[in-house]
């Protein structure tokens, strides 16, 4: 299989002045967290980014690009993070860790926001609390990371101030369910959560011994520990992805090896090469007719790479790719309005560049382009 980037593109592309830099719109902190590119009902893409008084968004002005709309800013003062997610019938669901400074401490709550179609306007932020009523305790409330389930329901995790896992979910009715304590060690920020085609939600989350896993038994139902995974995961890092009916393989930074690695529970640790300084963006796409995985990351350097092999066959080897193109955060990966594999990053100047299959076998970016 084939796969190579636009290398070089950087230089095809003007000097514009990044998003921020007189534009009128804040400049851009950091990606967010999850899958911030996202597909629209309409086949319209959607990205996002944070910055430090709110969110930023660009959308597709049509599906398959390639241009795109201005960057709309949504304010939201004191994020310390934000995350997003995306339910299977297209909303998308902003999670924010909010601190505000009262009487010379912080207060710290989690703050949720909607936006129901392409393009739309986002709800107005509401706060979800913070299960904490020491003030000293609330301030070391971790941030938040939700997961959708297939009938809409939003669940929100967030590492407690003793090192817990707690879970915050809508109620059938609609209605926001007390925060729960699903318990856990040392849980440390940047663990991830994803919904699976059977509509049961999994976290993964690392401490500083082994990584923690929560299933749940059925759609919509209780969470359970699995058995520990033996293994240190950089916090940050680990991406999950749906590789078998309800099985997910694992992809991370491996703090004890140093080397970026997959795997799969009752399975062996596969070895991807060099480490990653974020969250690995990962994606099943059919590349020349087989059901392939795309993996894209930041290395330490700042540079993407990128790098596809068949689902569940990372054992075969894997060749990655420079695409030329330096990132501030994790970059993103979705398929477009014409099902083309398109990945997407935040520059060093601030500017969202994105890059699109290109015709041919095989993977081929073509040239990005810079909005």
């Amino acid at each position: 299989m084939r796969t190579t980037s636009g290398r070089g593109a950087a230089r095809e592309r003007s000097a514009d002045r990044g998003v921020g830099s007189g534009s009128g719109v804040p400049a851009v902190e950091a990606t967010l967290d999850g899958r911030w590119l996202v597909l629209g009902k309409d086949g319209r893409l959607t990205a996002y980014a944070r910055s430090r008084t709110g969110l930023l968004r660009w959308t597709e002005t049509r599906p398959g690009g390639p241009h795109w709309s201005e960057p709309q800013f949504f304010p939201v003062p004191g994020l310390t993070h934000l995350s997003v997610a995306q339910g299977a019938d297209t909303y998308v669901h902003f999670l924010g860790r909010r601190a505000r400074e009262a009487d010379g401490t912080s207060a710290v709550d989690i703050v949720h926001a909607i936006q129901y179609q392409t393009a739309r306007p986002v709800t107005e932020w509401r706060s979800l609390g913070n299960p904490h009523k020491e003030r000293e305790k609330a301030a070391r409330f971790g941030a938040p990371v939700a997961a959708v389930s297939a009938t809409g329901r939003v669940h929100v995790f967030a590492r407690n101030a003793g090192g817990g896992l707690m879970l915050r979910r809508e109620a059938p009715s609609g209605k926001w369910e007390p925060w729960m304590d699903l318990k856990g060690s040392g849980v440390r920020d940047g663990f991830a959560a994803a919904t699976h085609a059977s509509g049961r939600i999994e976290v993964l989350a690392g401490n500083t011994q082994h990584a923690m896993r929560w299933w749940q038994a059925d759609a919509d139902g209780e969470f359970g520990r699995e058995p520990n995974i033996p293994l240190r995961v950089a916090p940050g890092t680990v991406s999950l992805l749906e590789t078998a009916p309800d099985r997910s393989t694992y992809y991370w930074s491996d703090e004890a090896s140093g080397q970026l690695v997959a795997h799969r529970p009752g399975g062996w640790v596969i070895p991807l090469g060099e480490a990653t300084a974020d969250r690995v963006a990962v994606l099943r796409a059919v590349l020349d007719g087989y059901d392939c995985t795309v993996l894209a990351h930041r290395g330490l350097d700042g540079q993407v790479m990128l790098a596809a092999c068949g689902t569940e066959n990372e054992g075969a080897g894997l060749w990655w790719a420079p695409t030329g193109e330096w990132s501030e955060g994790a970059p993103a990966l979705a398929l477009d309005g014409h099902g083309r594999v398109v990945l997407a990053l935040i520059g060093p100047d601030g500017a969202l560049c994105v890059a699109r299959q290109g015709a041919g076998p095989g993977l081929t970016l073509d040239p990005s382009v810079r909005v």
